[in-house]
């Protein structure tokens, strides 16, 4: 009896969950890879290649030249660098596109900037967080490992010393991204506006210098 009365109840929630699949999900479906999309990710790889390249050679020339305590120094930048676009990277994706229109219609320098960040956030965030994220994190572990080799070479433990130095790399990079989550979460207009200040140097605002040309 208990066997029958066990039967039926799976058979029931096998039939309530074959018309719950037939029904119609409520959920926004994308419309799948575009050409732009492997167009950006093409471009994204040839321009992580590129900067790794770049980056990897300066570092190694400079630690060949410098000491191993400003080469630590330059390491920590670098990590910092990986934080800091992280922080800009989540803002994007977190702030609201709104209030930067009213910006725009009073001519605050930066908000046309802000709002372009934002109409393109995840190609900024794609930028921010796995190009400069990602490329910071391997060269800060390559010349971490530099380092320990340059000051520790005729070592005994040379290898524990570099797995220590890498994880403890890792460790800073990973705790530090993870602590200033929520700084970009929670301050992310704000971030996104200082980026647009900061773009707007180099991005004039081409709209309020045709405005101004019109009038004269």
């Amino acid at each position: 009896m208990d066997k029958d009365k066990s039967d039926n109840k799976y058979f029931k929630l096998l039939d309530k969950y074959k018309k719950l699949s037939k029904e119609a999900v409520p959920v926004k479906k994308g419309s799948g890879i575009e050409k732009k999309h492997i167009l950006w990710g093409l471009f994204i790889t040839f321009v992580s290649f590129t900067l790794s390249i770049c980056i990897l050679f300066l570092s190694t020339s400079i630690f060949q030249v410098i000491s191993p305590q400003w080469a630590a120094l330059v390491v920590l930048g670098i990590i910092l660098v990986g934080i800091f676009f992280d922080i800009v990277g989540i803002a994007v994706t977190a702030a609201d596109e709104t209030p930067f229109h009213s910006m725009a219609a009073k001519k605050k320098k930066g908000a046309r900037q802000s709002i372009m960040l934002l109409r393109n956030a995840s190609k900024v965030s794609s930028f921010c967080n796995d190009v400069v994220g990602d490329i910071c994190g391997v060269v800060s572990g390559a010349a971490g490992t530099a380092i320990v080799y340059r000051v520790f070479t005729n070592h005994a433990n040379v290898s524990l010393l570099e797995v220590l130095v890498g994880a403890f790399i890792a460790a800073v990079t990973v705790g530090g991204k993870g602590f200033t989550k929520n700084i970009g979460m929670n301050n992310a207009n704000y971030i996104v506006y200082k980026a647009g200040r900061f773009m707007a140097f180099f991005i004039p605002d081409k709209k309020g210098k045709k405005k101004e040309n019109s009038k004269d």
